[in-house]
Formats: C-alpha cells, sequence, structure tokens
C-alpha cells in the first residue's frame, strides 16, 4: 500500500481517472445517490491516493479554508470495497489532518459526516457541531477536528 499527497496538477492521468471511478462506484453507484461529485473544488483540493498495485482504492481530498467550508476540511472519503474494515479509512483520515496541521497551519478541520458515520469520525477525535441536515438526499452532521485534540 503507498500513499501519496498531491494538488491537483500533479496528479497524472491514470491517478486522475482512477479516484474519480472509484468516487462515483462508492458515492454515486454503491449508495444510490444522484449528484455532481465534481463540483469544481477538485482544483483547489490536495489528494491522498491509497494506491495497491497502481491501482487507486483509497482516497480523500482536502480543501483549503474559503473553500467548501470557511475552515479547511476534508472530504470524499472513499475506500474501495475489497479494502474496507482493514483501517485504511482510519488511516486516510489521520494522514489527511496531520497533513493539514502540518503544512496548512490550520487549527481547525470541518467535514460534513454522513450521519451512519457518526462514531467513527467520534472515534478520531471530531465532535459534531450541527444539527442533523440532507446532503444530496443523505442525513449529514457537520463536524469538526481541533487541532489541540488532535495526537
Amino acid at each position: 500500500m503507498n500513499l501519496t499527497i498531491k494538488p491537483f496538477n500533479e496528479l497524472n492521468l491514470k491517478e486522475l481517472y482512477n479516484a474519480l471511478q472509484l468516487r462515483a462506484e462508492i458515492f454515486v453507484v454503491e449508495q444510490n445517490c444522484v449528484y455532481n461529485d465534481i463540483d469544481g473544488n477538485d482544483e483547489l483540493a490536495y489528494h491522498l491516493l491509497a494506491t495497491d498495485n497502481g491501482h487507486v482504492v483509497g482516497y480523500v481530498r482536502m480543501l483549503p479554508g474559503g473553500t467548501r467550508f470557511k475552515h479547511t476540511s476534508i472530504g470524499r472519503l472513499v475506500v474501495h470495497k475489497d479494502y474496507r474494515f482493514k483501517g485504511l479509512a482510519r488511516q486516510l483520515m489521520e494522514e489527511a489532518a496531520q497533513w493539514i496541521f502540518e503544512n496548512w497551519k490550520s487549527e481547525l478541520i470541518q467535514i460534513s459526516a454522513q450521519k451512519y458515520l457518526k462514531a467513527f469520525y467520534q472515534s478520531l477525535g471530531y465532535n459534531i457541531i450541527s444539527d442533523e441536515y440532507l446532503e444530496d438526499g443523505i442525513p449529514h452532521l457537520k463536524m469538526e477536528l481541533k487541532y489541540s485534540t488532535h495526537d
């Protein structure tokens, strides 16, 4: 397993295609949710890719403050179905948070978390900061991680 962080303009075509394909497989097909995944923010993001034998098997994007949220954010977390329940999602979220805290010197990370993953994000130190809301027809919670509480 190889983890790589790159800005949009350093992704090669295969990495970009594989990441977008994985996002579509999970968010659109598996979750049966028709929405515009390619939302214009990918070009502003840093992309964390987990690859195995040249294939993207996990992914998350990191956005600077003032794009999706007021503060820095992490989103589009996906793990290929064959790689789930092996700690990869946790590894991706921890790596992304560490990178944001070290490179962007951010004090706060915000996420829009699918409600069914609330306990997972809480186990990473995220706190709920909103009531439940619908995003693309799926219940979500806005959550945040403060640097001071991150180990």
